[in-house]
């Protein structure tokens, strides 16, 4: 029996793979960056209910989490899971390798995740190869949810929106300037709440403004692939959660690039239940 964990900033997705079949939960997001040791451990004490008592066979658990690309939170996370699973044994590793087996299995291929945050590597079929330093939801993470939350924010601050927008905006999250300053800089998870601005773009992606805003972004995105020109005539693989609601755009904007795209993929859990189940 095998316990897998995608789990982001926005959430995670538990899939327990019993002989029986398969039982999925979802949970908040945990980042070790971010989350509190409480918050993992009511993470846990929610997925315990996919589990058999315990005394009976324990799982192992493959958790995939943004975050854990140091040594120091991959400890601490492989720590507080098993304190929490007793008996239970532990791997864990960043998001990227997670959608690196969830896309190409064992075979070589680049591979992108477009979610809260964003990042990119070359995959050679066990392991990551080739990566630039992630500089995070601060300088980084282009063509992330978080990346489009916060130019919307910005340009409604600065008043740079359309008004026709600003007022969709404002009618869509009521809130003052001052909460929005106070909730970015003075709240947990502001890559969180950033994030939590893109799926206003998602739903007017016909109008001109937000087109050119998305591209910016996913010109952005795209290139950071220049890092990798020499591999280029493999085609990227796109894992994450805005690659639904921004297929078409994200097409577009690879085709400017002269970028081309394998299937993209929204949920990792699939592919990291076929990978590990084989």
């Amino acid at each position: 029996m095998i316990l897998i964990a995608d789990s982001g900033s926005s959430k995670t997705h538990w899939a327990c793979v019993a002989p029986d079949g398969v039982r999925e939960t979802v949970t908040q997001g945990l980042n070790p960056h971010f989350s509190t040791d409480e918050a993992f451990e009511k993470a846990f004490r929610s997925v315990k209910k996919l589990l058999p008592p315990e005394g009976q066979s324990q799982p192992t658990i493959w958790f995939y989490g943004a975050g854990c690309g140091t040594a120091a939170s991959v400890n601490r996370v492989k720590s507080l899971i098993e304190a929490s699973f007793t008996g239970a044994s532990a791997q864990v590793a960043g998001d990227l390798i997670g959608a690196c087996r969830a896309s190409c299995g064992s075979e070589p291929g680049l591979v992108g995740i477009l979610g809260t945050g964003s990042n990119m590597c070359y995959y050679d079929g066990r392991g990551i190869a080739r990566k630039r330093v992630s500089t995070g939801y601060v300088l980084g993470d282009e063509g992330s949810g978080n990346h489009i939350g916060r130019r919307l924010l910005k340009d409604y601050l600065e008043e740079r929106m359309p008004e026709e927008i600003s007022t969709l905006f404002h009618d869509s999250y009521p809130i003052s300037t001052d909460e929005m300053l106070d909730r970015l800089y003075h709240h947990p998870n502001p890559n969180r709440f950033l994030a939590s601005f893109a799926p206003f773009a998602a739903c007017r992606q016909d109008h001109p403004y937000i087109q050119r805003l998305l591209n910016d972004c996913f010109d952005d995105f795209f290139q950071q692939t220049d890092y990798y020109s020499d591999l280029m005539p493999l085609a990227l693989h796109l894992v994450g959660g805005l690659v639904a609601n921004y297929s078409g755009t994200l097409q577009q904007a690879a085709g400017r690039h002269g970028i081309t795209l394998a299937p993209m993929i929204q949920d990792p859990i699939p592919g990291l239940i076929q990978f590990h189940s084989r």
